[in-house]
């Protein structure tokens, strides 16, 4: 992937974990282990559901994979597990580049997250803004440089999604980024069209935007951006890449015939905080359960349903596919009801 622009449609796949199992978190050193009694079980992560997830991507003619971003869940996953996760990822994709998130507010984590990565075969990086913490232009700047040493010659994707982070990254300091050499693309999730405009009017020569919003892609591509980062695409690869597809190539009418045949689906899929909508989805092609972990809580029911319609418009799904069967089998997990 070195040299080569991250362009067209990328995928945040989602994380798929399982009730069947229940991680051990009894295991040396574990500082949570002496009081284990009092948290809610953990899910597994289902390996073979990812890895069915993978292919139906990869099958669907995606052009890059992001592993552990925000839609992966990348908070609750262990070292080991995010390990395990590119690796696996990495196997399956074939020649589909893998971009492995490595965002935390520790300067220091972000790092080792960034050499494991590497080491574990990930072609670049997605490093999201420090959350929380909301460093300063100077701090962000600092921030991706040191990543970038730890990982000469690795590509990176600076991500901003300043609804997550608690900071946007303006113009200006995008401009800072861009003079790291091994910045070489943008996901821009602020939602501010105005600003994804400019920050495409400013990208240096060889640097790409990525929109970062399924309901902004065609706008986004319209002023610029060279391609989606799409949580819409886990349920949907190919009608997604439809649309970018058309839209890179200008043909207006086209794209905008695939966006409005997706916008059931995207609207369906920000009902609640993703990927708990998206995982229910998946959930309707039997690409998982929909487990989430904590501090998620499980869909609610009307999110299963408005996901199947939606799923089901496409022609997408399992025909036999009951929601509320298995959103009662889900929230079994908090033990809350769900309404009948």
């Amino acid at each position: 992937m070195s040299g080569e622009p991250i362009t067209g449609l990328g995928v945040a796949l989602a994380t798929p974990f399982t009730t069947a199992e229940e991680r051990d978190a009894k295991r040396a050193g574990d500082p949570t282990a002496a009081h284990r009694d009092l948290l809610p079980p953990v899910p597994a992560v289902d390996h073979e559901a990812f890895a069915a997830l993978v292919r139906h991507v990869v099958d669907g003619g995606v052009d890059f994979v992001v592993v552990l971003g925000s839609t992966g869940e990348a908070a609750t996953v262990t070292d080991d597990e995010r390990r395990a996760l590119v690796r696996q990822a990495v196997t399956l994709a074939g020649p589909v580049p893998v971009l492995v998130g490595v965002g935390h507010n520790s300067t220091e984590q972000a790092v080792r997250m960034a050499r494991w990565a590497v080491e574990d075969g990930a072609d670049g990086l997605l490093v999201v803004t420090p959350y929380y913490s909301r460093p300063q232009p100077a701090g962000i700047e600092a921030h991706f440089r040191a990543v970038a040493a730890a990982v000469p010659g690795t590509p990176i994707v600076a991500y901003n999604v300043p609804g997550r982070t608690g900071t946007n990254m303006d113009p200006a300091t995008v401009r800072r980024l861009w003079s790291i050499p091994q910045v070489v693309g943008l996901k821009e999730s602020s939602g501010d069209l105005r600003q994804i405009a400019r920050i495409c009017q400013e990208a240096p020569e060889g640097r790409v935007v990525l929109a970062g919003d399924d309901d902004l892609a065609l706008a986004s591509v319209a002023v610029g951006a060279a391609g989606l980062v799409s949580v819409c695409g886990n349920v949907a690869p190919a009608e997604t890449g439809s649309l970018v597809r058309a839209a890179l190539r200008g043909e207006l009418l086209l794209a905008r015939s695939w966006a409005a045949r997706l916008a059931p689906l995207v609207r369906a899929l920000s009902v609640e905080t993703n990927p708990v909508p998206v995982k229910a989805a998946l959930a309707c092609l039997g690409l998982g359960e929909g487990t989430v972990r904590t501090p998620l809580a499980p869909a609610e029911p009307t999110t299963w349903a408005a996901v199947q319609q939606a799923v089901a418009g496409l022609g997408l799904g399992l025909p036999a596919y009951d929601p509320m069967r298995s959103a009662a089998a889900l929230t079994s997990l908090h033990g809350s009801p769900v309404a009948s």
